[in-house]
C-alpha cells in the first residue's frame, strides 16, 4: 500500500516539517558524494550501532568511542539509498503537516526528535549485539503516524494499491491505514527475534518504538483542542477532524 495524500486540510504552513525533510536530502546528498569506503566509515560513526556500547572489546577494535551517544540522535538523518529516502521523506510529508498544526511548530520539533531518540533506544535495546548500522528517519516518523492515528481516526488515507500491475486507488480510514502498517511492523519486528536478530535490514522495532511513543506521548505537546474550531465552524466537522 502507497500513500498517495490525506484529506485533512492544514492550517498553517508546516515549516519544521519542511525543514526536517530538506536537512534529510541535503545530508543524503553528502553521502552520495562520498567514495564507498569513506560512507561506509560515516555509517560506523554516525548510524547507531549497538555493539558499540555493550561489547567495548569490538568497538575498540572497531575505531568507535563507546562514551559518544550522538548516534542515538544522528542516524535519524541518514539513509541507505534513494528509495530509503525518499519513501521516508514522502510519509513524513503526507502526514507530518496536520500533526505539526496540533502541535505547533517549536513543539513538533521536539516531538520529533524524541520519537526519533525513542526509536533509538527501542532498537539499542532488541538488538543489542548487532554490528550493523541502523540508519533512517522512520522512527521518529513513526512517531509521527503514531500522533496522527490517535488524534485523526476519522481521516481518509488515498492510497495506490497495485494489482497485477495496474494501479487502483482507494480511501481507507486512518486508523484503518496506520493500525495495520502497525500491525505488520510487530509481525516482522517479532519474527526477527525468534530467527534472527540480524536477518533484515529494516529497523522494525525502532518503528514500533517510536509509533508507540507517538501515541502516548502527542497529547503532552497537543495545542487547546478548540484551535481547529475556528478551522471548521461547522460542529459535525470540528468533532470529525479534531
Amino acid at each position: 500500500m502507497i500513500p498517495i495524500k490525506d484529506v485533512i486540510p492544514r492550517r498553517e504552513t508546516p515549516f519544521v516539517n519542511y525543514v526536517l525533510i530538506l536537512v534529510n536530502i541535503v545530508v543524503f546528498l553528502y553521502e552520495v558524494s562520498l567514495p564507498p569506503d569513506i560512507l561506509n566509515r560515516f555509517f560506523y560513526i554516525f548510524g547507531l550501532v549497538p555493539a558499540r556500547y555493550t561489547h567495548p572489546e569490538w568497538a575498540y577494535f572497531a575505531g568507535l568511542h563507546i562514551d559518544n551517544y550522538w548516534p542515538f540522535f544522528t542516524n535519524m538523518f541518514l539513509h541507505g539509498s534513494w528509495f530509503h529516502l525518499i519513501s521516508n521523506m514522502w510519509t513524513l510529508y503526507i502526514f507530518g503537516d496536520n500533526v505539526e498544526d496540533r502541535l505547533g511548530h517549536f513543539k513538533y520539533l521536539i516531538f520529533y526528535i524524541l520519537s526519533g531518540l525513542a526509536a533509538s533506544f527501542t532498537h539499542f535495546i532488541f538488538n543489542v549485539d548487532s554490528v550493523v548500522p541502523a540508519v533512517g528517519a522512520s522512527g521518529a516518523i513513526a512517531g509521527v503516524m503514531g500522533a496522527y492515528f490517535i488524534m485523526f481516526p476519522h481521516s481518509r488515507i488515498i492510497t495506490l494499491i497495485p494489482v497485477f500491475f495496474f494501479p487502483f486507488f482507494f480511501e481507507i480510514p486512518a486508523v484503518v491505514f496506520l493500525g495495520f502498517w502497525f500491525f505488520s511492523q510487530i509481525i516482522s519486528g517479532t519474527f526477527t527475534l525468534i530467527v534472527n536478530q540480524n536477518a533484515s535490514g529494516i529497523a522494525w522495532w525502532a518503528h514500533i518504538g517510536g509509533f508507540v511513543f507517538g501515541m502516548l506521548f502527542h497529547k503532552f505537546f497537543k495545542k487547546n483542542n478548540d484551535y481547529y474550531r475556528d478551522y471548521f465552524p461547522d460542529e459535525l466537522l470540528y468533532r470529525y477532524f479534531r
